[in-house]
């Protein structure tokens, strides 16, 4: 049985350690392992655990299971896993801090490139929370807060208690842009059920292709999705020019207010994270379809965040599921295209800077 992993992120102060002492204190009967980067804000043994220990990894009252990465994840999963093994240590399922300037990709691409962790454990998805309060300044300011954004399988918001609902709707939508293929959700830490944290399987190979269906539908044009009259995405006369053509071919066009270039909201529309859908109902060509994405990935992987798709292949019955992290691609059968379906092709790519033009154009390109 394979161990399932959660990656949590997000930036300081956005609420991870909050989110941890809740899921290891809950009397949820889960035996969880917590592996931290030390070098965290705040570290979750303060409070909870004996804090002038020099081991390693504890075990709490309640079952859980605590260690600091010392040396590098590696070295840490091995080590639990091991432990596991010869039953020094009982635990259910890891969850990865990362410190609030990391990029998770890395931590991502551990679980599937090292032999021994991918016979271990199973990485479930990368959590991401977001602090309402912060976040505008943050993902101004920071690429690594909007990388964790693009990252994400679920995007947990803190402190929304604490904004407008103006500007929680500016953030929702300005979120969306960024990664239209994760769940939203505002929380009060303490009411987030453990459901809502675990096995969302978002590194599964499944059929369902999770964008969010607004995202899909804004658009009246073939390629949906970018064109969007959401106030935010509303902008000055110096910016028009380059948004008057083909708004379909720009993920940017919208008029949404939170992207009016009003005080403390410039810049919105153009985070460098953003996102892109590719819709099509002719099939791929399969050998021309690997050979432009291998190509793509080898060029843009550092810069490809997250991608996936549900394919339409030439030459089979069955839905071909394709993501990736960065470099690392994988590509699955699913199941049969049903007999009324329509077999269209989605595929959602999530990056920073991306040039969408190209990667359209290449695309079509490995059309049937």
């Amino acid at each position: 049985m394979l161990i399932p992993a959660t990656i949590l992120t997000g930036f300081l102060g956005s609420g991870k350690t909050t989110l941890l002492k809740r899921v290891l204190t809950e009397a949820h009967g889960q035996k969880i392992a917590v592996i931290e980067n030390e070098f965290g804000e705040e570290n979750i043994d303060n409070d909870i655990l004996v804090s002038d220990t020099n081991e390693q990894i504890i075990q709490m009252s309640n079952g859980c299971v605590c260690c600091t990465i010392r040396e590098d994840l590696r070295t840490t999963l091995r080590d639990l896993a091991d432990k596991r093994r010869k039953g020094e240590l009982d635990f259910e399922r890891v969850v990865i801090e990362t410190t609030g300037l990391a990029d998770p990709g890395p931590v991502a691409q551990t679980f599937f490139m090292d032999d021994e962790i991918a016979e271990g454990f199973l990485l479930d998805s990368i959590l991401t929370l977001v602090d309402a309060k912060h976040s505008a300044q943050q993902l101004n300011d920071r690429q690594e807060a909007r990388r964790q954004v693009g990252f994400a399988d679920q995007i947990f918001i803190s402190k929304s208690d604490l904004v407008s609902p103006q500007e929680l709707d500016a953030l929702q939508h300005r979120l969306k842009h960024m990664n239209p293929r994760a769940p939203q959700k505002a929380v009060h830490f303490g009411d987030v059920s453990l459901a809502e944290v675990f096995d969302l399987r978002g590194f599964n190979l499944n059929a369902k292709l999770d964008i969010d269906p607004d995202f899909l539908n804004d658009g009246h044009d073939h390629e949906h999705g970018e064109h969007c009259d959401h106030p935010s995405h509303q902008q000055g006369h110096d910016h028009a020019h380059a948004h008057d053509h083909h708004d379909h071919e720009h993920g940017e066009h919208c008029d949404h207010p939170s992207h009016q270039h009003g005080p403390g909201h410039h810049h919105h529309h153009d985070d460098d994270v953003k996102s892109f859908v590719f819709k099509s109902p002719r099939a791929f060509d399969p050998a021309k379809l690997e050979d432009f994405l291998g190509a793509i990935v080898n060029i843009y992987g550092p810069r490809m965040l997250r991608y996936k798709g549900v394919l339409n292949m030439k030459g089979t019955e069955r839905k071909v599921i394709f993501q990736g992290v960065h470099q690392l691609m994988g590509s699955d059968l699913g199941p049969a295209w049903g007999p009324d379906e329509a077999r269209i092709s989605k595929m959602v790519f999530i990056g920073i800077d991306l040039p969408r033009d190209i990667f359209v154009q290449g695309l079509e390109q490995s059309l049937v």
